[in-house]
């Protein structure tokens, strides 16, 4: 299965509140038509919304934040669901669940960063740890945009994904 454009990618993380949000509003800035990314989460909360931080930093950097909204990986198992063809979690408790079985059976990668809204401390100290999780998705996103993905299948892809995913 050779990979079509635009290539959809679902970011995972538990409660989708910070990192799979941030790198699902960055690659749809970035990616140039040729990404659609969406993020969802293993167990969100109920009622739960965008961590206040993830905002403040899409906003900071002049990423587009209307209609980011947390939501549960449930929501791409319907039939009516966008079909997937790279899944990438971003922190290591999704990694570690029990996935579903996704349609299509998309390409699977994980890059582990930490989560952000666990970091102690005033404004300015949570905040920066927002922002390093911001630049770390941004380096991984831009490598992942400078591949050659006409021709690519989905077992590259996955390889690739990985390769990223090991990247500090």
């Amino acid at each position: 299965m050779t990979v079509h454009f635009p290539v959809n990618i679902l970011f995972l993380c538990t409660h989708n509140s910070a990192r799979s949000l941030m790198a699902e509003a960055l690659l749809n800035d970035i990616g140039a038509g040729r990404f659609h990314a969406f993020s969802a989460g293993s167990s969100p909360r109920a009622g739960e919304q965008p961590h206040p931080l993830t905002l403040e930093v899409l906003d900071s950097a002049g990423i587009a934040t209307h209609g980011l909204r947390s939501k549960g990986w449930d929501e791409f198992l319907l039939p009516d669901a966008p079909r997937m063809d790279l899944i990438i979690t971003v922190c290591d408790n999704a990694a570690n669940e029990t996935c579903p079985v996704w349609p299509g059976h998309p390409a699977l990668a994980h890059w582990g960063l930490p989560d952000p809204a666990l970091v102690a401390g005033g404004h300015e100290q949570r905040l920066d740890a927002f922002k390093q999780t911001l630049h770390r998705l941004h380096q991984r996103l831009e490598l992942l945009l400078s591949l050659p993905l006409a021709g690519l299948d989905r077992l590259l892809l996955e390889s690739k994904a990985r390769e990223l995913g090991a990247r500090p």
